[in-house]
């Protein structure tokens, strides 16, 4: 899976490149060192013979001892504004090409300004350390609102029953492969699911949910094409009470921000059928086309968290990290491919390990 690694490049090349810039200044100043150490004691050594002619003692002794104290100092590469400043602004560049918001590149990159300038390294790995510290209390800072308060299969377990989850975004994102999969894990935990097909827009949607619920053993709830969709939610959840099912997942239409009528539609679907939790699904590679995704969905009904899909496909990483500061909302799960099992828990210390890995 090669889901990240654009992002972990990013970092990876800002610490090589600033790595080896540091590491050939600190050389240069070992060898100044050197040289002038060399000299002080050649220049000792000379006048070594008058010293203990005309002195003997140690106040001669003491200065050396403070010269080469001061030699020692040379040592230190303090880190400056100029020192950095390009290697910075390339770091720009691959964290905006790896899909961070414009926002979170900027709070990325004054963080490393601010802990890396003024302090003084003496070797490379004290420079990569700091360089790695820096970047992953940003990161840390940014996935706090990428926690929920517990794992949500839990929760449906604590919750009074039916459970209700809708599921929407745009047209290709992969929302019904994606309750195909959560039903999977939904199932496997132990609990019952009900489906329903409350996309009555597009040709063959029920149809797609229909193979998946047969696959699944699981009922699905249909309506007729054209028809209302919001009546096909609210029969699913009045099943679900007659039978005792545990969980309704409810589909809904494809929409983009000029569906003017298909969000309106989807604003009476959720007002009817009042869902414990909904999932915006954003497909991964759509970059900064999925953070506007989410302000539009996040401004027309509102969402509690998202599930990012294709991210098998090299997703770049940087929507997580935009969601999280941006629009203060949680990824839960990974789609990372097409088996129903290919839907994984989403943590940001696994996030923060493979970046730094």
């Amino acid at each position: 899976m090669n889901c990240f690694d654009k992002l972990k490049k990013a970092f990876s090349n800002f610490s090589n490149k600033l790595l080896g810039k540091e590491e050939e200044n600190i050389n240069k100043n070992e060898e100044t060192s050197q040289e002038v150490h060399t000299e002080e004691l050649q220049t000792n050594k000379t006048t070594e013979s008058s010293i203990e002619e005309k002195v003997e003692n140690a106040e001669n002794k003491e200065k050396i001892t403070e010269k080469l104290n001061i030699f020692n100092k040379l040592r230190y590469k303090e880190i400056k504004e100029n020192d950095i400043s390009d290697i910075i602004e390339e770091l720009r560049m691959e964290l905006l090409e790896s899909d961070v918001s414009l926002e979170v590149t900027d709070k990325i990159l004054e963080d490393l300004k601010t802990n890396l300038i003024g302090n003084k390294v003496s070797r490379s790995e004290d420079l990569e350390q700091l360089i790695k510290k820096s970047l992953k209390k940003s990161l840390n800072e940014i996935l706090q609102y990428n926690k929920i308060d517990s794992n949500l299969v839990d929760n449906i377990k604590k919750s009074p029953k039916p459970f209700i989850i809708v599921f929407f975004g745009v047209n290709g994102v992969g929302k019904t492969t994606t309750i195909a999969k959560f039903v999977y894990l939904l199932k496997k935990n132990g609990l019952n699911v009900i489906i329903a097909a409350a996309d009555t827009f597009r040709a063959a949607a029920q149809e797609q949910l229909a193979v998946h619920a047969k696959k699944l053993e699981v009922p699905l709830v249909k309506g007729k094409y054209g028809g209302d969709p919001a009546s096909v939610a609210y029969d699913a959840i009045q099943s679900a009470k007659s039978r005792g099912i545990d969980v309704v997942l409810i589909d809904t239409a494809g929409r983009m921000n000029t569906d003017k009528d298909l969000t309106e539609e989807l604003k009476r679907i959720i007002r009817i059928a009042k869902p414990n939790f909904r999932i915006l699904v954003l497909d991964s590679l759509a970059g900064n086309d999925a953070l506007e995704q989410a302000r539009y969905f996040e401004d027309a009904v509102g969402y509690d968290a998202v599930i990012l899909t294709k991210v098998d496909a090299d997703a770049k990483g940087g929507i997580v990290l935009s969601l999280a500061y941006e629009l203060k909302k949680p990824v839960i799960y990974l789609g990372i491919g097409q088996d129903y099992e290919n839907l994984i828990s989403f943590d940001p210390s696994w996030f923060l390990d493979r970046l730094f890995s």
